[in-house]
């Protein structure tokens, strides 16, 4: 065996790697322009910075979250030189809260932003621009959010618990009684939240608590140990007060106390109860979710004798309100117990015309019984990873107008390309302002056939 030699130091071929950049370290910045997601983009030593909480133009003081590479994330520490567009933030949590990333904006600026977002991702990735804009599609920018998941952790150390919301690029739990953003009636619950859970006997056993507001209140509790009769008290007192249904998430599925209690939302301009279990898609925000539903079936156009396709149709929020206006829906869904609930809701709602079925609809659409017939129209609403191979067949349907219901506008991009080399044509686009306050972006496109 050769003898092995010590000291030796190897380089790699490639060169000196430079030094990563330390996490917590700040430095002084110069704001280019903005991200997708809201973030400021900087350029320093050789290095792209995304700063959350900056201004295109702006000078600021960031502190470093992280770092991979050639990229560097990090928050706003203090804003030096501000943009003449910066207003103060309305939130006392802003810069800590991880919920609401572009709040510094005006809100009028923050839908612009999302709108250039949805514009350069269809110009970028399909190559076109819709031949109309449609106007953006918002609500009130605070007291939307109808559901919200609240974060416990018990600090053994501290022998404190948590209650609050996961931090800006981080597990930290930042202890919060007021949120802006959630509906009124779950103020006063999210208000008194860490002072009820930490009366319990076994604040380590607690899991997370999730809120609701629908046609009524409710308040989830995840726990992994049972609950003992003072505790389960102390819940029941806390729920009765604030008029809330209380739902236990042990072992199995959620369940409420109270056998008999389900929760619900109404779509008003329909006459319509949906119900929902925890854990089941709903929109948080209802008043741009009905004006959503509303402009879906406005661009759809659907005739009373036509047959119409819903796609990833959930509860059938968007099935529902079409079966008013048809002959027939056929609804298609790939999680099972939701097909099961929308079911459950047709028949409470005493609609006849829709038919809900149980798909992979991350495959294609082949050979599929209740596709042998054809359609008229296609409305489409899919997760943030799109319906690529969904829109691939969609043409061999027959349908001449789709509408297509986005959460990823990249995703909608692609999914264009596809759609337009089946001769489809890309009539009008908008921005649903779901959640303001965010960068999140969701958008609406009408598709026709040439």
């Amino acid at each position: 065996m050769a003898k092995q030699e010590r000291g030796l130091r190897f380089q790699p071929s490639g060169g000196t790697r430079a030094p990563q950049v330390p996490t917590g370290k700040k430095q002084r910045l110069t704001i280019e322009r903005l991200a997708n997601d809201g973030r400021g983009i900087a350029f320093f030593e050789g290095r792209t910075w995304f700063v959350v909480g900056a201004l295109a133009g702006e000078e600021v003081e960031a502190r470093v979250l992280g770092a991979h590479g050639k990229v560097v994330e990090a928050r706003t520490e203090q804003v030096l030189v501000a943009s003449d567009l910066r207003r103060p933030a309305p939130c006392a949590h802003a810069g800590r809260c991880g919920g609401c990333s572009v709040q510094h904006l005006p809100h009028t600026e923050q839908l612009a932003l999302k709108q250039r977002m949805l514009a350069e991702q269809l110009s970028r990735v399909a190559g076109v621009e819709p031949e109309e804009w449609a106007a953006p599609l918002s609500g009130p920018e605070f007291g939307y959010r109808r559901r919200a998941r609240v974060a416990v952790r018990w600090d053994a150390k501290a022998k404190k618990l948590e209650v609050g919301f996961r931090a800006a690029a981080s597990q930290d739990i930042v202890g919060i009684n007021d949120c802006l953003v959630l509906v009124q009636p779950l103020q006063p619950i999210m208000k008194h939240l860490p002072e009820m859970l930490r009366r319990l006997s076994k604040p380590q056993a607690l899991g997370h608590v999730e809120l609701f507001r629908g046609s009524s209140s409710a308040f989830l509790l995840r726990h992994m140990a049972p609950l003992s009769e003072a505790d389960l008290t102390i819940l029941k007192e806390f729920c009765a007060f604030h008029e809330a249904q209380l739902w236990l998430h042990g072992e199995g599925e959620p369940q409420p106390v109270e056998p008999d209690q389900q929760l619900g939302y109404r779509l008003e301009q329909w006459d319509l109860q949906l119900a929902y279990r925890p854990g089941d898609f709903i929109q948080v925000n209802a008043g741009v979710n009905e004006a959503m539903v509303a402009q879906a079936l406005e661009w759809l156009a659907p005739k009373a004798d036509e047959r119409v396709l819903d796609l990833f149709c959930g509860l059938g929020n968007f099935a529902l309100p079409l079966a008013k206006k048809v002959r027939e829906v056929v609804a298609v869904e790939g999680v099972a117990a939701m097909v099961e609930r929308a079911t459950d809701n047709a028949v409470s709602n005493n609609v006849h015309n829709a038919k809900f079925f149980h798909a992979d609809l991350s495959q294609p659409l082949a050979d599929a019984k209740w596709a042998s017939e054809g359609f008229s129209a296609v409305l489409l609403d899919p997760p943030r990873d799109g319906a690529f191979e969904v829109v691939r067949k969609l043409a061999t349907l027959g349908a001449k107008r789709l509408v297509y219901v986005s959460c990823n506008p990249a995703t909608l991009a692609r999914d264009t390309v596809e759609l337009i080399k089946q001769g489809y044509r890309l009539k009008r686009a908008g921005i649903l302002d779901m959640f303001p306050q965010t960068a999140h972006v969701e958008a609406m496109a009408l598709f026709e056939a040439s």
